[in-house]
């Protein structure tokens, strides 16, 4: 719910996974040379592995909280599965290196994963995970085929409201946020994270499973826009997304040709068009 604090997904021991954010004993000094010895709220930042069907797929670096939603987001944006039909139980274990992510896959879903990690069995090193050539930098995507209009004074609203909404980030200025709006500007879900692609693996994967239309609203993020995250939102069929910082030149190219809506550097008194204004009014 926004604006209330996320927690730690349960796990099979109660308790078992870290806090989202802890306190820790820190000295602020001043150009001066003047100390002061305080306690600040830091954010947890733990390996997180996917495993789908008992078999290790991907370890990321991640806040431990909403770990259902990621798993649902991040097996969709990344193409493992098509939608929620694909994935049946997950399990969040803790275990003595970070956490476990146990997804049950749907079996035409477990072998398409199957061949693409055949592909890079003997590989030595890839920029891009999961990725053995250049032809798969970008994956083959349906184009946004939602003829959703915001006004622009509703974008507005819903970045004015956005920081509020923050807790974690609040409490310790190292989160990032993946944010969903309504055509009037009201935020209906954040999630957080101390990796920006994270935090809307997290996003996505809550609409998945509340049952909420994508096309239905604007998603907002507080990162910058990189072609990653122009991809994820198209796989997810997101209408508009909105950063706070600027696009890579990729990310325009890849919305241009998607029919996403991108805009940029959305500040409370501005924001700069980049793809497809003529949702926006």
């Amino acid at each position: 719910m926004v604006g209330e604090p996320h927690k730690a997904d349960e796990t099979e021991e109660a308790g078992a996974l870290p806090p989202v954010t802890q306190q820790a004993s820190v000295r602020r000094v001043a150009r001066d040379g003047t100390a002061l010895d305080r306690i600040d709220v830091l954010a947890e930042e733990t390996p997180v592995a996917l495993v789908y069907n008992g078999i290790s797929h991907a370890v990321m670096m991640a806040s431990p909280a909403d770990l259902e939603d990621f798993a649902v987001g991040f097996s969709v944006s990344e193409g493992i599965a098509d939608d929620m039909t694909d994935i049946g139980e997950i399990d969040t274990v803790a275990v003595e290196q970070g956490i476990e992510v146990r997804i049950e896959l749907s079996s035409r879903a477990f072998w398409r994963l199957k061949e693409r990690r055949r592909t890079l069995a003997g590989r030595t090193g890839c920029g891009l995970c999961g990725v053995d050539s250049l032809e798969q930098t970008v994956r083959v995507m349906e184009p946004v085929k939602a003829d959703l209009k915001v006004s622009l004074d509703a974008i507005h609203r819903a970045l004015d409201n956005l920081p509020e909404a923050q807790i974690n980030n609040r409490a310790t200025r190292s989160m990032h946020a993946a944010a969903f709006a309504t055509a009037q500007g009201e935020l209906k879900l954040v999630r957080e994270d101390v990796g920006r692609h994270n935090a809307l693996d997290k996003l996505i994967g809550a609409l998945l499973r509340d049952g909420i239309d994508p096309a239905s609203g604007v998603c907002l993020i507080t990162s910058r826009c990189s072609y990653e995250m122009v991809q994820k939102a198209v796989v997810t069929g997101l209408p508009i997304l909105v950063a706070v910082s600027a696009p890579t030149l990729m990310a325009r190219r890849l919305a241009e040709a998607h029919n996403l809506t991108l805009i940029a550097l959305a500040r409370h008194d501005s924001a700069v068009l980049v793809s497809h204004p003529e949702r926006v009014y």
